[in-house]
């Protein structure tokens, strides 16, 4: 007959998986980032984006592959 497990058995080889801080705070850091990408993708699509006027260049660069200023024709 084998002697019943006792608590300091149990902690001796690591202890209960549910009783594991950093596995609690590892699935509350999952759950809150699930959370803020539904909230970021509900209020998106709930709100407009609304185009702004700007001057089609960045850093002096076009934007696009063709630019909305002409130069004059010879």
């Amino acid at each position: 007959m084998s002697a019943p497990r006792t608590e300091s058995s149990q902690a001796g080889a690591g202890g209960q998986w549910y009783r594991q801080p950093i596995l609690w705070l590892g699935v509350a850091v999952f759950i809150a980032s699930l959370a803020g990408c539904i909230w970021i993708i509900t209020v998106s699509a709930r709100h407009a984006d609304v185009p702004l006027e700007t001057s089609h260049t960045v850093f002096g660069v076009p934007a696009s592959a063709r630019s909305s200023h002409r130069a004059d024709a010879p």
